[in-house]
């Protein structure tokens, strides 16, 4: 009996893209703030948090040691075999995701939902933006997590979004910010071949 052809992950990550994009448009789209309050402060923040995520690696070698690489965060090591890092498609859908897609549905859990519900399980009436330490601090801690071998850097990131959200109490700040970061961050990883930052 013949086995089937199994396929990469990579080769799935077009139609993730585009499950995401769709949910995006068609259930999201009344959720989605689309005007910044302070959009060029709003960049700067995303250029800070872009050189926070980086500079660690370049002046130091630390990032190997077990309290980063672990059992429970992974390895700093990219999954993406050599074949798909040379798939000018693949890195072009995957750049507009990390920029566009993903700080749109992270910030719309993070900081639009979890830090609003975490002070009310009825979300919608806590004003966007309010600050109450237990939900800053647990929803910086989790942002953190799920950065695996890059949680240090996660979590001060985890802690200047909140921030960014609590001082301009508009979400399209927070998003504009995040997509600024992965933006220059999916710039780096291609012309530098720095692939770990894309787990």
């Amino acid at each position: 009996m013949e086995r089937g052809v199994s396929l990469p992950p990579q080769a799935f990550y077009p139609i993730r893209f585009a499950v995401v994009a769709a949910i995006l448009i068609l259930v999201a789209r009344p959720y989605i703030p689309l005007r910044a309050s302070s959009p060029w402060a709003s960049i700067g923040m995303g250029i800070l948090v872009f050189g926070i995520w980086i500079t660690p690696d370049l002046l130091f070698s630390y990032r190997h040691y077990w309290l980063f690489e672990n059992p429970l965060t992974g390895p700093a090591a990219s999954s993406l075999p050599a074949a798909i890092q040379r798939n000018l498609v693949f890195l072009l859908i995957r750049a507009v995701g990390s920029t566009v897609l993903v700080p749109i549905l992270e910030e719309l859990f993070w900081r639009g939902w979890m830090m609003r519900w975490l002070i009310h399980l009825n979300f919608l009436k806590v004003p966007m933006g309010q600050y109450a330490p237990s939900s800053f601090w647990i929803v910086a801690v989790l942002f953190a997590s799920e950065h695996g071998p890059y949680w240090e850097v996660g979590l001060v990131a985890g802690v200047l979004y909140n921030w960014w959200l609590i001082r301009t109490r508009n979400l399209a700040d927070c998003i504009l910010a995040h997509a600024v970061t992965n933006g220059l961050l999916s710039v780096y990883v291609v012309a530098t071949g720095q692939w770990q930052y894309w787990l």
